[in-house]
């Protein structure tokens, strides 16, 4: 587990560069990495709808959709999805209500959508899931 979060931490300082602070940092990285392991777990959420202005919109959410955006669309992409997950009924409106992104650099966010790409973290230890965010709270504290 400690490389897991050693691999965490390290993301940490490409989001430092976009005056993203630790609380931020664990936010941020909570909402990518959901949407990271929902694709490796075949969720759907390509086809999410919301009411916007009466009308009904379709939001491709999925993970891939994300990791193919370029330049300032990653960043205006990334807050639609944050959007639509937090207008979704149940537990996934819950868990996004009013989520924000911290981004200010399309270049940071892009960055650390291929840092998480890189891994597939439904295959990492058992218990991580918990156990990592705990031992990046560790480190924060420090």
């Amino acid at each position: 587990m400690t490389d897991v979060v050693q691999k965490l931490w390290g993301f940490c300082h490409t989001l430092r560069h976009d005056g993203i602070g630790y609380t931020e940092y664990v936010e941020q990285l909570t909402y990518l990495l959901f949407l990271k392991m929902a694709d490796e777990k075949g969720i759907d959420l390509s086809r999410l709808e919301i009411d916007e202005d009466r009308k009904k919109k379709t939001v491709d959410c999925s993970w891939p959709a994300l990791l193919a955006r370029t330049g300032t669309d990653t960043l205006d992409g990334y807050l639609d999805i944050l959007r639509t997950l937090g207008k979704q009924p149940g537990i996934l409106g819950d868990i996004f209500a009013g989520a924000q992104s911290r981004f200010t650099k399309p270049v940071s966010l892009k960055t650390l959508i291929n840092q998480i790409d890189q891994t597939e973290w439904t295959r990492v230890e058992r218990g991580c899931e918990g156990g990592c965010l705990r031992g990046i709270a560790r480190k924060g504290g420090k």
